[in-house]
């Protein structure tokens, strides 16, 4: 379970004169279950990228804390990050490096030996059906081989908790499938908790238990996608996101334009 308690983060952009102060994180709270698929859904600038990565200790947040199965990242972050797979924007790869080396080199960092490694290895490869690429070098993988990579790095210490900043950008419609078959297993035979973050509507349709929509830093509205749209009097849940997520005079704005 990972819980987010009343999150805010702030940058100074730019220097001298020029320097001004962006609030990218206000309010932001919510709590992500084990066995449960929550997606953090809102428009670009959002804050969701901020969010997640003072969940995964990569930023401090100047208030509130993030806690992993009530461990506090701030405080403990060596033994809250252990207890969390994390899947970031940038999926950096080492090209030179097979996928197996790649994975195999993330557990050594976690303590794991190199015969549990390669034994995990080998069944992420067959969950995430990636085992013909388990020893082709990543350099010149295509994003879906590389988003199984990663994905297969960030699990490979077993963590009951998986954080994921849109992990569907760039792929196509297989990758796509593939990855949403991959984390409903994770959920349904596993347990985990998993927390992703969108702005696509159909991944929040098809593959969230709970949906937590931020906008300008705070936390708007949380619930099922069904609970939001009877909130809102609507059926379709792009027009629900649009009223919870923008006010009416944003909507009047992009309407004129």
């Amino acid at each position: 379970m990972i819980g987010f308690h009343r999150l805010s983060r702030r940058f100074t952009q730019g220097r001298g004169a020029k320097a001004r102060v962006v609030q990218a994180v206000q309010d932001v709270s919510f709590t992500a279950t084990d066995g449960c698929i929550t997606g953090l859904l809102g428009p670009n600038g959002a804050g969701k990228t901020t969010t997640l990565r003072m969940a995964a200790g990569l930023i401090v947040p100047d208030a509130g804390h993030v806690d992993v199965d009530g461990i506090d990242v701030a405080e403990r972050p060596a033994v809250a990050l252990a207890r969390m797979g994390v899947l970031s924007d940038a999926r950096g790869l080492y090209a030179r490096l097979t996928a197996r080396e790649n994975i195999v080199y993330f557990a050594r960092l976690h303590g794991m030996g190199d015969a549990a490694a390669n034994v995990r290895a080998e069944m992420l490869a067959r969950m995430l059906e990636m085992s013909p690429l388990l020893d082709r070098r990543t350099e010149g993988f295509s994003q879906g081989e590389r988003m199984k990579t990663a994905l297969a790095r960030a699990l490979i210490h077993d963590p009951p908790n998986i954080v994921l900043d849109e992990p569907t950008n760039g792929l196509d419609v297989l990758a796509t499938r593939s990855l949403r078959d991959a984390l409903r297993r994770l959920r349904d035979d596993h347990g985990k908790c998993i927390v992703f973050s969108t702005h696509i509507m159909q991944e929040v349709e098809r593959l969230c238990d709970q949906v937590v929509v931020v906008a300008h830093g705070r936390t708007v509205a949380t619930g099922t996608v069904a609970e939001l749209s009877d909130r809102m009097g609507e059926r379709d849940f792009e027009e629900t996101f649009v009223k919870l997520a923008f006010s009416a005079d944003e909507r009047a704005i992009g309407a004129a334009g």
